[in-house]
Order: C-alpha cells, then sequence, then structure tokens
C-alpha cells in the first residue's frame, strides 16, 4: 500500500516514533510508482514440482510481483531509507518464492488498489494483510498463511476512556478500505439508533498516518489488526497502549487472480513445506508476531 506524506509528530513522542514516522517517508513518491523491494535470487530451484505449476508469465520472468501496502509494520512497511519494503509478510513470502525457485519484487501501492491490480495483471499476487473474507474471495483467489484479530489502542492511560463497546461521540483513526473501517462504521451506526452521537471516523490512507494521529491526539483511539496495533505500541515508547482484547480473528490470505486454482495450491504446499522445515515459524518469530501461526493452509478456506 502506499503512504502519504510523513506526519508531523508533537514533539513529545520519542524516537520510536520518529522512526515508524520514517518507515512512511517516501509516500508521495510510491503512489507515482515508488521504489520496489525483491528478495534474495535463489541459487537453485529447490521443487521442481512446485515451480511446474508457476503461471506462465512468472516462468518468464523469473520473479513474482507483489503488490504490497508498505504502511502496515511490522508486516510490510518501509524501511529507513524510504524506499526497501520489509517486514513479517517479505520475509516469508521470500522464504516462499525460494521455494518455487523464483524472486519476489514487492511493489508499494495503495491498500485500496491492490485487488483491482491483481485482477488486471498489474501484479502477480497481492501481499498486504488481506483478511480473507467471502466478498475478496469473489473477486480472488486467497491463500490463508496467517491469523490476526482486530485491536483497539489508544493514547498511555486512555486518557479519553475509551471503551470499544461504547465509543460513541470519540474520534476514532482508522485506515481506508480496511475490515476496521466497515467494523467501526457498524459501531458508528448502533450509536445513532440508540439516540447517541456517531464515531467520528478519521480515514486515512495509511496505516502510519492512523498512528500518527492517536499520538498526536487529533484520534482518540485507533482500531487495527492486532500484529500491527501492538507493535505500535511497542515502537512509540509508551505513547500508546492496548484497550480492550483482540476479537474477530480470522485468516490473512496470499491474493492471486481468480483463474490461478494450480499456483494456489502450489502456494499451499509450499508453505507446508516451510511449516515443516521450521522456516515458516521462524519468519514470524523474527518480528515477534508467531503466535498468530497457523498449519491449516488452504485455497479459499
Amino acid at each position: 500500500m502506499t503512504r502519504p506524506s510523513s506526519p508531523v509528530l508533537r514533539a513529545a513522542v520519542g524516537v520510536a516514533v520518529a522512526s515508524l514516522a520514517l518507515s512512511a517517508c517516501g509516500s508521495n513518491t510510491l503512489s507515482s510508482g515508488g521504489s520496489t523491494s525483491s528478495g534474495p535470487a535463489p541459487t537453485a530451484t529447490k521443487n521442481a514440482a512446485l515451480a511446474a505449476k508457476l503461471p506462465a508469465k512468472i516462468k518468464s520472468s523469473g520473479e513474482i510481483v507483489i503488490g504490497t501496502d508498505a504502511t502496515y509494520a511490522p508486516n510490510e512497511f518501509l524501511a529507513t531509507d524510504g524506499k526497501t519494503v520489509q517486514g513479517m509478510d517479505v520475509d516469508l513470502f521470500n522464504a516462499v518464492a525460494q521455494e518455487f525457485g523464483v524472486k519476489a519484487r514487492f511493489v508499494p501501492a495503495n491498500f485500496d488498489s491492490i485487488i483491482l491490480g491483481v485482477d488486471s495483471g498489474k501484479y502477480d499476487m497481492g501481499i498486504s494483510s488481506f483478511s480473507i473474507t467471502d466478498e475478496r474471495k469473489k473477486q480472488v483467489n486467497m491463500v490463508s498463511y496467517y491469523t490476526a484479530g482486530t485491536q483497539w489502542i489508544a493514547a498511555k492511560g486512555n486518557p479519553k476512556k475509551v471503551n470499544p463497546d461504547d465509543a460513541c461521540g470519540l474520534n476514532v483513526a482508522v485506515q481506508k478500505a480496511t475490515t476496521q473501517l466497515d467494523d467501526v462504521t457498524a459501531r458508528s451506526k448502533k450509536c445513532t439508533s440508540a439516540g447517541k452521537k456517531p464515531i467520528n471516523i478519521i480515514v486515512e490512507v495509511g496505516q502510519d498516518k492512523v498512528t500518527a494521529d492517536v499520538t498526536s491526539g487529533k484520534a482518540d483511539a485507533m482500531l487495527a489488526d492486532s500484529p500491527v496495533g501492538l507493535y505500535a505500541v511497542k515502537q512509540t515508547g509508551g505513547e500508546l497502549e492496548a484497550v480492550g482484547s483482540i476479537y474477530d480473528s480470522a485468516p490473512y490470505g496470499y491474493v492471486i487472480p481468480k483463474s490461478e486454482t494450480e499456483f494456489g495450491n502450489a502456494l499451499v504446499e509450499a508453505l507446508k513445506q516451510l511449516e515443516s522445515s521450521g522456516g515458516y515459524k521462524q519468519a514470524l518469530a523474527k518480528w515477534g508476531i508467531q503466535t498468530g501461526a497457523i498449519n491449516n493452509f488452504a485455497l479459499n478456506p
């Protein structure tokens, strides 16, 4: 996904928050094409049977072009150089690509443009913490590889007494085109149906800006995927805290064209092999989010 321009954070925000904001640098350039990040070149095809199931375009080019929203730390975000895409999704799929004997090239894009980009052939895949939903499965194939829920985050000490089940009248930040936007919109409707003030929903293009809205005081709270929200708490050096419990856990899925069922099944097999070898959990452990590991990888679960 593409990030907006780097937010201006309040002076009280520590060095850790500054680092988080830097991960969003270069957003304006990313929206016009931006930089890409490629996985390491494989030394050899590790599984000829899997490689045989690659789509012809990937076989020919030797690389998988992947659309990603590089604003979603620790899953996918920009390194301090403002160009290189890094994160759990990058490390894990680089290992998957090695199973096929090809490279993975991550291309930053707006989150809500990725599935369309896969449909149009602009990207071979979309990997960007996509929760698997029935609506998305109508458009594309999805291969499950991780599970995450939703976590609410507020300023340290929760000065506005944010309660996810009664956030009426509060300012709540959320990223555009996410399941969390659907969530908070439904919660706001419940508020108005009960005769209360609606939630003032602040919608941002990138998750980095969502986090900055809370640290700056523009928003009273935010909601995001659990690994992302908890990583923000850690990276902001005590400026934020988790509110309430994780809920609505669901699998993440790799996005591929609807026509590429064989490739989807091959991705399932590659993930199973990585799970058996220990490489799967190793990629998650590097970012401290191995609690979301699964072993029931599947095409369109």
